[in-house]
């Protein structure tokens, strides 16, 4: 099935309902999505009370615009299986600027789903949306709000934002999305007991999943930006100032070299942006969304995370191996987050994170070039920069050199290329790397300074 035949065939996908339930333990959000023809679907989401005071004097409409929003990014994830023209979001008006950021967000967010169907279409005429007659209004409010709330992956990078910010540590909560072993351990190794993690459950309809799999549109989707509007509603239940993100200057950079395709889109400087702009605009004042690693690179993250030998055996950052909180040692999340910590992690720490030495793996040397910039296009997955890549390796080659150990197999072959030649003198940025373009608060800029990061 291709996207031209199926845009013809289904018109239209419509955004139905949301409705919000609560019991004394906890808030059960639902969606009903529509693509007219063929499908109905109702995802959920279940947000507990973490304290007698989340049910007490929450602004009902605050709570109401913040659901109806998750679901607007929520919708993508099923509009995509026909790529409907036209959708239909019932009863709820959005103006012009609202219906033009929706559509920057799906449309630079599906990027890798275009790039990999094949579809060829552009953001005046991918989508166009329709809504209806109500309008949600921004909320004033004079609720207070302190501390943060830290969404948790179990990669290495949330481990690092985790330690940066400790000695906050009293006013800190974890937030977790259908938690796993890494999440729930990281939290926990950290310190936080389970008053201080909110573990939230996201459902996906079994429909969308049945569709899959007899062969309709299928792909990645802007996940950060479910991890970014979940969150406001969290850290509104919690009062929490702070959505403390732990995205790296990296994830600027596009995945296809010279094309605006990003994997890593949502989780971009000019994403984060976007919805801080779009939440004081349309939702409330006093939450703010940023990262705190924006300032600095993938080197120096793992530079910090090699001193927290307590987290080597529970981080997991590989979705292949998620599911079964491993490491698939085979794919180029793994292969990248290898190379990363190499310069600074000795070999027995590495093999027995990863259950064998990568850089001895002949079947990875693809996966390297795409990582370091041979290829030209990097991997669809969220990896650093062709820079970082390069800089890490060398840096690794002239350990290996410099303590008379043979360099590894994937390194030889490396060394004959001229990504070598380009960065072996080159003296390295990343040492005393900076990245401008962030909205750390001054407070947490400090917290960086403190530990020595920047």
């Amino acid at each position: 099935m291709n996207f031209l035949e199926l845009r013809e065939k289904y018109t239209e996908f419509s955004y139905n309902w949301y409705k919000i339930e609560e019991n004394e333990n906890e808030y059960k959000i639902s969606y009903e999505f529509e693509i007219v023809g063929l499908s109905k679907f109702n995802p959920t989401w279940t947000i507990p009370k973490m304290s007698d005071s989340v049910s007490k004097d929450q602004n009902k409409e605050l709570l109401e615009t913040m659901v109806f929003n998750l679901g607007m990014v929520e919708l993508v994830s099923y509009w995509k299986i026909t790529c409907a023209p036209h959708v239909t979001v019932k009863n709820i008006c959005l103006n012009q600027k609202q219906i033009d950021w929706w559509k920057k967000l799906y449309f630079y967010g599906l990027g890798e789903f275009f790039y990999k169907n094949n579809i060829r279409t552009n953001i005046d005429e991918f989508m166009n949306i329709s809504t209806g007659n109500r309008k949600l209004s921004k909320i004033i409010t004079n609720e207070k709000f302190a501390g943060a709330l830290v969404p948790i992956g179990g990669g290495k990078d949330s481990i690092v934002t985790l330690d940066v910010i400790k000695e906050d540590f009293a006013d800190n909560m974890c937030y977790v999305i259908n938690p796993r072993g890494a999440t729930e351990e990281t939290a926990e190794a950290a310190g936080y007991g389970e008053d201080k993690r909110c573990y939230v459950k996201r459902t996906l309809d079994k429909n969308m999943l049945e569709l899959n799999k007899q062969g309709y549109l299928n792909g990645h989707t802007p996940f950060s930006s479910i991890v970014a509007f979940s969150a406001l509603i969290v850290a509104y239940l919690n009062k929490k100032k702070y959505i403390v993100l732990s995205n790296e200057a990296s994830a600027n950079e596009s995945t296809i070299y010279e094309e605006e395709v990003n994997h890593q889109y949502s989780k971009s400087y000019e994403f984060e942006q976007d919805f801080n702009e779009y939440v004081k605009e349309n939702i409330l004042d006093g939450i703010e969304y940023f990262s705190l690693l924006r300032p600095i690179s993938e080197y120096q993250i793992a530079k910090h995370f090699a001193k927290l030998p307590n987290f080597y055996s529970i981080f997991k950052s590989c979705n292949a191996g998620s599911k079964e909180n491993k490491w698939c040692a085979n794919c180029p999340k793994c292969l990248f987050v290898y190379i990363i910590l190499a310069p600074f992690m000795n070999k027995q720490d590495m093999i027995k994170i990863f259950g064998e030495d990568l850089l001895e793996k002949e079947s990875l040397k693809e996966t390297m070039e795409m990582l370091a910039g041979i290829q030209k296009n990097k991997p669809f997955e969220c990896v650093g920069s062709r820079d970082e890549v390069n800089t890490a390796i060398c840096e690794t080659i002239k350990k290996c050199e410099a303590n008379n150990e043979e360099v590894p197999l994937l390194y030889k072959y490396y060394k004959n290329t001229n990504k070598y030649q380009e960065y072996k003198d080159e003296e390295n940025e990343y040492n005393t790397f900076y990245n401008s373009e962030n909205n750390v608060p001054e407070h947490y800029k400090q917290m960086l300074k403190k530990s020595e990061i920047i």
